[in-house]
Formats: structure tokens, C-alpha cells, sequence
């Protein structure tokens, strides 16, 4: 059955269906602001490049980004549980702290994690409109962590008329989703607010197949802001907002004997605030853009556990403050310089008791930057890219990242190569340089990658076909690094007033992955699309040769979806994962599973549509990390509102 699977998967995928999070692949006109970090068509971006556009997002239906970021090409998840359980997102394979988060552009990864990687389980979809997901090294335009990608979540824009969005569902274990939107221009001052509130009863963070029992709810309170006020023509403030207040209940090892890993009373509360505020000035009838601003990010998390002594476990807190200019220059026609300056300050506490004495750790570092990207377009259908940043932290001193692209159509663009080379870096994280296992002379983890791919339009864009090949190494992994004995000669195995330390963070690894992603559109009539993507990942440690864990090798997204002459819409997602493994010796292994999912809606006025969906419709259990719980067949409905 496996074996049939997979050849009539791989058969859809060579003879019929792009991602579908990828239909802007071919689309030449289609305008991204991730890749570049300004506004650029796709027809002159180098670096592989994925669009999941308003559209998409309606038509999926899903509640939670995670569940639309698993479909696309070269990325795959794992998830600790239901909604709200703590969740990774790998990009070709690269670690899940080696993904750059942002939301409106603002980088949003939490300093106060261990490896200050961003938590995508309580990332719902809210009101976010648009999400850009950028593959391969990217650190000369952004930075620290951009060893696998960038995934850039936008939230609804400001209108010219007031305009309001809305919607409300009700689905499997008590889920209630409400979301509402308001927008639009009063005189020199646009505007987008809008807020959400999100609950479950959940499934059992601890697999329900091998004996948890009771449910892990969740349940979260959104807003986000964007508020535009021209001062004049050339002279705007641009200001930004987004908050999340929520409550995850969690699964994990018991506080009292015998200790063992099953249902608990535990939970974790957290709140997140993102901030914006920047001053935009164009000179030169626009040909000089400019843009000052300061970003500020805090997390707040607490752990408590109703069953231990004392019940906060852990209090952890966050946050980073941005100073940054980014200059924008038109050249000459076809010439187009990026270029900019920042400065990013990170501090956290945390302070853990788990009834043994209450531990303090803080830390706080300073990550100062310049960057520059020259892109040229010297012919029609040809351009060049080339940039190089420069980083200086406060601990390990500089680092220089290089990059390069180019994209060429010979035939206006039915026939587009790209080819990428880029650099990454990952700055030691404030935990693993200043707790008490931490490493003050820790060097930061670094990347060189690079792809290269082909796209192939057909019939007017009716079939849209593309195939990348990418390759990347990764040096100086940290990782956590045990004591060979008491007296261990090594100066970070001694007494600290805390006891003999048994084990403290290193650049000891190394790792390499490559890999292929194939997708295909079709769509044969206006009302009839279909789409299917099939990525091969191969992501292993360099120094023993083996997976590295939780990281499939093969993955295959297949979707169909018609709109019928009367107004309903219906669709279809068939995604399957490969094998894996939980654990770094590969001694645990992670069976594949097969998701299938149902959708459907109907317009019952312009402004009012009704839409359901049945998740997992075959009930598939499966584990995506060893020992947790996966969510079962579930259905849902709801009312969409548009004015």
C-alpha cells in the first residue's frame, strides 16, 4: 500500500499539479517584499521564494499558520500536541531556531528559549493576509538565525474605503474561532485594526494511543494594529502592532515519583507584544526611499505545574529593541541599491524552581549591523544580485556574510532560471551564553548554501512546473556537552556555587543537507485547480552520518479544488510524510502518515459565506515527536462576513 502510494504521488506530482502555497512560482508580475526586504516582482528575485496569498488562506480555511506552512515545498513540522503545544518549523532541514520569524517585518524570535528559536504552535492565523516564505541563507538582509529561511507573516493592510472583515467558527472538542477586521483612510491618517479570540478543549498532549487521557485546552486573545499618517507627500509615520495573551496546557514528566512522562495538570501561560514605530521620507521624486525606525519585541512566559512545589516553575522573560535605517536607492533604470543599518539590543531573566531552590539566570547582548544589496537588471529578463552584511556582537566580535542571485528568462517569461548562494549565521543564544551551563566563548554557528532551479509555463500559465536542487553546510553547531567525570579537566566542569556542573554548551557539531522540490499547476479550466508539490530532504549530522531527528526525508502536498457554476466552492489536501526519527543515534523511529482533508464553502450573499472543513478525514494517528499526540478527525463550520 506504502509502495503504491508513493508512485501514484510522485505521478501526480512529475505529470500534474506547484505547491499550492506556491502559485506565484511563475507569476512574473507578482510583487514580494521578503526577499529584497523592499518591494520587488518576483520576476527578478534569484532566491527561491514561496507566496501563500489572502486567497490561499481563504480557501484552506485553516485556524493555525503551522497547518499551511507544512505544505510547503522543502518544509516540514513538528508539533508537541494539539494547538498551542510547542512547535518547529524546518526549512530544508535546517534547525527550527535557525528560522527567522517576523510578523509585518519585525523580527519576532524569543531571546528568553534556550536556542532563542520562535514557538509556531501559538501562531494562529488571525488576521494575517499574507505570509512569505523565503528558503535557503539568508542573513545579509536579515541577520542572525537565517541559516534555513525567513518566513515573513503580514497582517491586513489599511483600505482607501472603510472596509470590515469578520468571521466566526465552531468545531470538533468544543473549538470556537472569532476574528473581526477594520479598515480604512481618514484624511492623512489609514488604518487596519483588528483582534481574535481563539479556544479549545484540545487533545491530550500526551498520545491518546499510548494512555493519555485528559485534555490539553488552549485558548488566546489577538490584536494587531497599522496605522499610516502621512505628513505630507514624501513624509510619513508608519506604526505597527500585535499582541497575543494566551494559555496552553501541557503534558510532559511528572513532579513526584515515579516521575515517568504522561498526563499532567500542567499549563504555560504567555504573552507577547510586537511594536513598530518608523519615519519614511522619499527624496528625489520618490528614487531615494528611506526609512528610520525602532522595533521593540517582548515575550512573557510562566510555567506552572498545580501539582508541584512551588507551582511557577519557571518565569521567563524576553525582549529585544531595534534601531534600524534602511535606504532604498533607484539608481539608474534597472540598477537598485538596498542598504542600511541596525542595532539590536536582547535581554532576558529566567527564574526556574522545581521545589529544589530557585535558580536566576540573566543576560543581555548587543548586535550591531551593516548591510548592502546592488541589484541590476541590465537586459529584459535578466538580473543580477549581490550583497554583503557585517555583524559585530558584543561577545564573539565580527562576522561577514556574502550573497548572490540570479534569475534569467529567455523567452519572457516562460522559461525562468534561478541560481543562489548565501551565507547564514546564528549568534549564540543568550541562555547558552550566560546561564549556568553557559559559554561566554562560543562561536556563532554559520552557513553557506545554494541552489539552483528551473520554472516552465505552458498554455498561457494554464500548466506552471518547477524543479530546485539546493545544498547547504552548517559548522560550529551548539550543542549541549557532557562532563566526562567529576573531574573533568575542561575549566567549565568546576564548582560554581551551584555544584559540580555536569555538562555546559559547545560548538561541537556539524551538519549538511541537500535536497529537490518539485511542484506542478494545472489548471485546465478558470473553475478547476490543481496543484501538488514533492520535496526530498536529506539533512544529516557531518560528523556520524545519520539523520537528524524529526527531519523526514520525503514529503508529498496534493490538492484539488473547483468552484461549481452555482457559487460552491470544494477542495481537497492530501499530504504525505515520510518516515524520520526522534532522536539524534536514529534508535527511534517515527512512522509516515497520510493526512486527508475536506473543505467547502458558499456564498450566501456578496458579504456572507458559509464554509466547513473535516480535518484528517481518515482519523490517522500518528506522532510527529515521540510520545505526544496529534489531533484526530475533526470538522468545524463558520460564517465569513465581508463589507
Amino acid at each position: 500500500m506504502r509502495t503504491l502510494f508513493w508512485i501514484s504521488s510522485l505521478a501526480l506530482t512529475s505529470l500534474s499539479t506547484p505547491a499550492f502555497a506556491e502559485p506565484d512560482a511563475g507569476a512574473g508580475d507578482a510583487i514580494v517584499v521578503t526577499a529584497g526586504r523592499t518591494e520587488q516582482p518576483l520576476s527578478q528575485v534569484g532566491s527561491s521564494v514561496t507566496v501563500i496569498d489572502a486567497a490561499q488562506i481563504e480557501q484552506r480555511q485553516t485556524a493555525v499558520v503551522l497547518d499551511l506552512l507544512r505544505t510547503v515545498p522543502g518544509t516540514t513540522i513538528a508539533r508537541n500536541g494539539g494547538v498551542g503545544n510547542l512547535s518547529s518549523v524546518f526549512l530544508r532541514g535546517a534547525s527550527a531556531d535557525h528560522t527567522v520569524a517576523l510578523i509585518d517585518g519585525v523580527k519576532i524570535n524569543d531571546p528568553s528559549a534556550t536556542a532563542a528559536g520562535y514557538d509556531f504552535g501559538r501562531m494562529l492565523i488571525g488576521n494575517i493576509d499574507r505570509i512569505e516564505i523565503v528558503r535557503g541563507s539568508q542573513s545579509v538582509l536579515w541577520g542572525s538565525q537565517a541559516i534555513g529561511g525567513v518566513v515573513n507573516m503580514i497582517t491586513r493592510e489599511p483600505t482607501e474605503d472603510v472596509h470590515a472583515t469578520g468571521r466566526a467558527e465552531y468545531g470538533y472538542r468544543n473549538t470556537a474561532d472569532v476574528v473581526g477586521n477594520v479598515s480604512g483612510k481618514f484624511g492623512p491618517v489609514s488604518a487596519s485594526v483588528g483582534g481574535g479570540y481563539y479556544r479549545t478543549d484540545g487533545v491530550s498532549a500526551f498520545n491518546e494511543d499510548r494512555g493519555g487521557r485528559e485534555k490539553d485546552g488552549y485558548r488566546q486573545f489577538g490584536a494587531n494594529a497599522k496605522v499610516s499618517v502621512a505628513l505630507s507627500e514624501a513624509i510619513s509615520v508608519d506604526l505597527r502592532g500585535w499582541y497575543t495573551d494566551d494559555r496552553a496546557e501541557i503534558d510532559g514528566f511528572a513532579s513526584t515519583p515515579p516521575f515517568a512522562f504522561g498526563d499532567t495538570d500542567a499549563y504555560t501561560k504567555n504573552k507577547q507584544l510586537v511594536g513598530y514605530s518608523g519615519l519614511d521620507v522619499a527624496l528625489f521624486d520618490g528614487k531615494f526611499r528611506n526609512r528610520f525606525g525602532y522595533a521593540y519585541t517582548r515575550i512573557d512566559r510562566d510555567s506552572y505545574d498545580p501539582a508541584g512545589t512551588p507551582k511557577l516553575q519557571d518565569d521567563a522573560r524576553g525582549r529585544n529593541e531595534r534601531w534600524e535605517y534602511q535606504g532604498v536607492a533607484d539608481l539608474t533604470q534597472g540598477v537598485l541599491a538596498t542598504f542600511g543599518a541596525e542595532t539590536e539590543e536582547s535581554a532576558f531573566r529566567d527564574v526556574s524552581d522545581f521545589g529544589f531552590g530557585a535558580d536566576r539566570v540573566s543576560g543581555r547582548s548587543r548586535l550591531t549591523s551593516v548591510y548592502g544589496q546592488l541589484s541590476v537588471t541590465p537586459t529584459a529578463g535578466l538580473t543580477l544580485t549581490g550583497g554583503a552584511r557585517y555583524d559585530h556582537h558584543n561577545d564573539f566580535g565580527g562576522k561577514t556574510s556574502f550573497a548572490g542571485n540570479v534569475v534569467y528568462s529567455p523567452n519572457g517569461g516562460s522559461t525562468t532560471l534561478r541560481a543562489s548562494y548565501g551565507e547564514g549565521f546564528k549568534a549564540p543564544s543568550l541562555y547558552q551564553l550566560s546561564s549556568i551551563y553557559g559559554n561566554t566563548a562560543l562561536r556563532p554557528e554559520t552557513s553557506k548554501s545554494w541552489d539552483v532551479g528551473v520554472t516552465q509555463q505552458a498554455l498561457d500559465g494554464a500548466i506552471v512546473a518547477s524543479a530546485t536542487w539546493f545544498d547547504r553546510k552548517t559548522r560550529n553547531l551548539i550543542d549541549f556537552t557532557f562532563c566526562n567525570a567529576l573531574n573533568d579537566p575542561s575549566p567549565l566542569c568546576v564548582n560554581t556555587g551551584f555544584g559540580v556542573l555536569f555538562g555546559f554548551y559547545d560548538n561541537v557539531r556539524a551538519a549538511k543537507a541537500h535536497g529537490l522540490e518539485l511542484t506542478l499547476t494545472l489548471k485546465p479550466v478558470e473553475a478547476l485547480t490543481l496543484q501538488s508539490n514533492y520535496s526530498y530532504v536529506a539533512s544529516t549530522d557531518r560528523t556520524t552520518g545519520l539523520d537528524l531527528q524529526r527531519r523526514p526525508r520525503h514529503s508529498v502536498n496534493s490538492a484539488i479544488d473547483y468552484r461549481w457554476p452555482f457559487g460552491l466552492s470544494t477542495g481537497a489536501t492530501i499530504t504525505h510524510v515520510g518516515a524520520s526519527f526522534d532522536d539524534v543515534a536514529n534508535n527511534r523511529k517515527l512512522q509516515g502518515y497520510v493526512l486527508v482533508d475536506l473543505r467547502a464553502s458558499f456564498p450566501l450573499t456578496q458579504q456572507l459565506d458559509v464554509y466547513g472543513r473535516v480535518e484528517n478525514l481518515f482519523d490517522s494517528e500518528y506522532e510527529t515527536a515521540r510520545l505526544y499526540g496529534s489531533l484526530g478527525r475533526a470538522a468545524y463550520v463558520g460564517v465569513r462576513l465581508r463589507y
